[in-house]
């Protein structure tokens, strides 16, 4: 048997990725644009269990029940951040400009070569993160789960060759391995922190109006070897290959401190990048692309 056919695989034909970079690059736009809008129709009508996801995720952000149009919108805004990732991935020029809050600490860590955790979450264009670090000259290990049609990661990879390589986690059993023998050769770990069936460690976090379960695996590491975490989330500009990036504030470890201090610490640097991306996620609701289930509730601890 083929170990690639075993493999998870993107909603879609295998050869959607190839066929859409194709068309974008060969259509006219007054011909591709209207294709690929009557496009996502046809991909929310063959994804029901999306479909119902995105409409719960809808109806908490937007405070109303979501019309069909409303689904569409979400389901067509992952088709354009699809196409930036191609377009991307083939060499067209994507331009990062990063936002004045805490753009200092953030660059002063990129360019110490110090290794660290970039974490981020399935929102926007932060997918495209890596090469932000890419052209800023930073080696990084993106923590991806291996699809059989997943075209962008090979571009990615091949794009920036010898500075951006992924560290798959099919394997549950041997994540924390990985991930520690990558962080004791010195590795950068590029990570998103949003979905739980990866994660070993989680905690409750204040998002959308409720206490979520987070993974907080980040910190865990982050503590056990030293490493600094800064969180980053990039909304693509419209009409632009561009996209804004903000960064949250550097949080590093105390070698002064104890573990739980260090944690305590770690749970408020978060609790702050969750605050920071649910003004974004308000702002651009149409950008968060979890079409999951949201992050579970947990109740209030009894005193």
């Amino acid at each position: 048997m083929n170990p690639s056919s075993t493999l998870p695989r993107n909603p879609g034909p295998s050869w959607g990725f190839g066929f859409l970079s194709w068309a974008e690059r060969w259509w006219p736009q007054w011909f591709f644009r209207p294709m690929l809008m009557a496009g996502t129709w046809v991909g929310l009508a063959l994804m029901p269990a999306q479909r119902a996801h995105s409409r719960a995720y809808l109806t908490v952000v937007l405070g109303r029940a979501p019309g069909l149009g409303d689904v569409w919108r979400h389901f067509f805004a992952f088709t354009n951040v699809l196409m930036l990732s191609l377009r991307a991935g083939r060499g067209a020029p994507l331009h990062c400009t990063l936002e004045p809050e805490n753009a200092a600490a953030f660059e002063a860590l990129v360019s110490s070569g110090r290794p660290a955790l970039f974490g981020t979450f399935h929102f926007g264009g932060s997918d495209l993160l890596g090469y932000l670090l890419g052209e800023r000259g930073r080696h990084v290990s993106i923590i991806r789960l291996r699809v059989r049609n997943s075209r962008d990661t090979g571009l990615l990879g091949r794009r920036f060759s010898g500075r951006v390589s992924f560290l798959w986690i099919n394997d549950p059993a041997s994540l924390l391995f990985d991930l520690k023998a990558a962080l004791e050769a010195g590795e950068s770990l590029a990570l998103k922190c949003d979905r739980l069936e990866f994660s070993a460690k989680s905690e409750p976090f204040r998002f959308l109006g409720a206490r979520r379960q987070f993974p907080f695996t980040i910190y865990h590491l982050a503590i056990l070897f030293d490493r600094p975490v800064v969180f980053c989330t990039a909304v693509p500009v419209g009409g632009e290959d561009e996209l804004r990036v903000f960064a949250s504030p550097v949080f590093t470890p105390d070698p002064a401190a104890d573990r739980e201090a260090n944690t305590q610490a770690a749970r408020g640097h978060f609790q702050a990048a969750l605050a920071q991306l649910e003004t974004l996620v308000r702002q651009h609701p149409f950008l968060w692309f979890n079409f999951l289930p949201l992050n579970p509730e947990v109740p209030p601890p009894v005193h």
